[in-house]
């Protein structure tokens, strides 16, 4: 997804952006020593299941983005709406308002700090592997990734290894607790973490298509990218 920073890069700490974020997040849950074992069963089956459930899905989500030292240089409220097959709505909340939210066919990057909004058109094949997975797009995972789930009573982590060596992460990280939703770590090549931790969530609720519309505010100034099919 294509996304820009709200503010110049002078103001801003340096980070990975928007788009790549929202490949995937975590607050890494560490396992106990010796607790866990890789299961038995395929773990892209597995991972289909857990999210092949989901037809609507809110949450509140909380944003960490770590430097590779381990010091926190963003931390951000973000409430994420998503229903398939194509909606999914992203909006920060803080501390750098901006909204990201897509029909299935257009996509809107709204930065009211800007007064502006970025309309293109929206390309399944170019959404980042969060959104996809989070659609229950789950075919040609193992083509890309080395797939392994490890679990601990409650917990299921799923594990990404790209097998792509231009791929920009070096591993990503799903984690459910039972059959919740809980975490989404990316670990950047460049030494980046970005943790989403999901809470409040509600499965299935009734979502109108409208919330997946944006209609620009009057008087921003509207960038519109798309390109005539």
């Amino acid at each position: 997804m294509c996304s820009r920073s709200p503010l110049p890069a002078t103001e801003r700490p340096e980070m990975i952006s928007t788009s790549s974020r929202f490949a995937a997040l975590a607050a890494f849950a560490v396992l106990a020593p010796g607790a866990p074992a890789v299961a038995q069963q395929d773990p892209v089956t597995e991972l289909d299941a857990l999210l092949g459930g989901i037809t609507t899905l809110s949450a509140d989500v909380s944003q960490l983005i770590l430097e590779s030292g381990g010091g926190l240089l963003e931390e951000s409220t973000i409430a994420m709406r998503l229903k398939k097959p194509g909606g999914f709505y992203w909006e920060t909340l803080d501390p750098f308002p901006e909204l990201i939210v897509t029909d299935g066919e257009t996509l809107w990057n709204y930065q009211p700090d800007l007064e502006q909004v970025v309309i293109e058109n929206w390309d399944r094949d170019r959404a980042e592997l969060a959104a996809q997975l989070l659609n229950g797009e789950t075919g040609g995972l193992a083509e890309e990734y080395r797939v392994t789930l490890v679990t601990a009573v409650e917990l299921h982590r799923f594990e990404l290894l790209p097998l792509a060596p231009d791929n920009p992460y070096e591993m990503i990280a799903i984690e459910f607790v039972g059959e919740e939703l809980d975490i989404i770590r990316l670990d950047n090549r460049n030494g980046q973490q970005t943790v989403w931790r999901f809470l409040n969530i509600e499965r299935n609720a009734a979502m109108e298509d409208s919330l997946f519309v944006f209609t620009p505010p009057p008087g921003i100034e509207i960038v519109d990218s798309r390109e005539a099919n």
